[in-house]
């Protein structure tokens, strides 16, 4: 199985560049491997100068940060890898002081580990643009940020655009966790899993994880990739995503 880290870098960009395609907001430009991506959200990794290749190329990055930087402000710039020097440098005159790492995982569809089914598994349902408030709302609790920081990033017609595919976990009748599952390159990619505060501690972000793997794979997806914090790397690597690449992001103290 082709789970190679190219194969899955290529299938994030692209679902990143379907993403600022397609939010309210957003905008998109490219120069060479050079891309400057725009959702106009609240953070940093959602407003980018990155480059889709292992060998960024410097000036066509400028250029792209230029772009970025004129437009959001929270933004970062991102290359593959551990950065050198010269990017560093590159980032630094743009303001981008801090520094940090961002881990790609990955598994191919046989090689996923899933839990048996339980009588108190709660609700996950797939969320279309007409909930996109709730959406929000839920994501924006779940991630404990302030509210507004997400913008229109789910706004408008985001949740019922190919290949995006939104979720909601459910207590209750109440929204308490978030899942989104991006569909490119015959790959899907595992986004805002996050759970509400008080529903923390009971496998729920694990179950809507799976919902998005399983929707995935039976939609054609052959393998799955995520990015991970620290915290959640465990749970992940438990259910077989392995690390392919770390890529380094710099953004703004």
């Amino acid at each position: 199985m082709n789970i190679t880290a190219d194969r899955m870098a290529a299938a994030y960009f692209d679902a990143f560049e379907a993403l600022c395609g397609v939010t309210p907001k957003g905008g998109y430009a490219e120069r060479g491997t050079a891309r400057a991506g725009v959702t106009q959200a609240g953070v940093a990794t959602l407003n980018a100068a990155y480059d889709r290749s292992t060998e960024p190329d410097l000036g066509s990055l400028d250029e792209m940060a230029i772009q970025v930087g004129r437009q959001a402000a929270h933004w970062s710039i991102i290359v593959r890898g551990e950065a050198d020097d010269q990017v560093a440098d590159l980032a630094a005159r743009h303001g981008l002081l801090e520094r940090a790492e961002l881990p790609l995982l990955a598994c191919a569809a046989d090689d996923l580990t899933f839990r048996a089914g339980s009588a108190e598994r709660p609700s996950v349902r797939q969320v279309g643009a007409a909930e996109n408030d709730l959406y929000t709302d839920a994501l924006t609790r779940s991630f404990e940020v302030p509210e507004g920081l997400f913008g229109s990033l789910m706004g408008g017609a985001v949740l019922d655009a190919d290949p995006i595919t939104g979720y909601l976990a459910e207590e209750s009748g109440r929204p308490v966790g978030t899942g989104l599952g991006m569909r490119t390159s015959g790959v899907v990619g595992v986004f805002n899993i996050a759970v509400v505060p008080s529903a923390r501690g009971r496998g729920l972000g694990r179950v809507i994880t799976e919902t998005v793997l399983r929707d995935g794979i039976a939609a054609g997806a052959d393998a799955a990739y995520l990015h991970t914090s620290v915290m959640g790397r465990p749970l992940y690597e438990s259910m077989g995503f392995t690390l392919v690449e770390t890529w380094t992001m710099f953004h703004a103290r």
